[in-house]
């Protein structure tokens, strides 16, 4: 199964120091049931393209978190086994959790097939949209827009090779 891992920056640049994505059990987002019926597609690239954009907002979110963060999202697409991964189909159809799964024990970093990451350009959009999320969460018709524009950039896509390059 391939599942969208999302991280910061600092995040990326402590994966590559330690070569550990994640020790497990630990948040990331796939093509789950309740997102095939959410998304109603059967293209698996557009489906593999909405948990990946699910995973860029809880990047956003992580950034949102830590205000020393570049404002740039970082996604890592990783295939661990069917098995490591699992939804709580308690959730359902729970617009927050929509593609969500818990991934059980490490994955290596090396098992990463590639890491997406905002372009330069974008960082005066994130920021905004990092610091507009509580808000348009609160349902707030404005930083909802806000938070859109950070969705409008497309994540660039980057071989694992190029990853000490990005965190440098």
């Amino acid at each position: 199964m391939r599942v969208y891992v999302p991280l910061t920056l600092p995040g990326l640049a402590e994966a590559s120091r330690t070569g550990v994505l994640g020790d497990g059990p630990f948040v990331a987002y796939a093509v789950t049931p309740a997102l095939r019926e959410w998304y109603l597609s059967d293209d698996t690239e557009e489906l593999e393209y909405a948990a990946l954009s699910r995973a860029a907002l809880a990047s956003l979110r992580l950034l949102a978190a830590d205000a020393g963060a570049p404002r740039r999202r970082v996604v890592v697409a990783v295939d661990v086994s069917d098995a490591a991964a699992s939804s709580d189909p308690g959730r359902g159809l729970d617009p927050a959790a929509l593609g969500e799964v818990r991934v059980a024990g490490a994955v290596r970093l090396a098992k990463a097939a590639a890491v997406h990451v905002d372009a330069a350009d974008a960082e005066a959009d994130v920021a905004a949209a990092a610091g507009a999320l509580a808000a348009a969460d609160g349902g707030d018709d404005d930083a909802r827009y806000t938070v859109d524009g950070a969705e409008d950039h497309e994540l660039l896509w980057y071989a694992t090779q190029e990853i000490p390059s990005l965190v440098g």
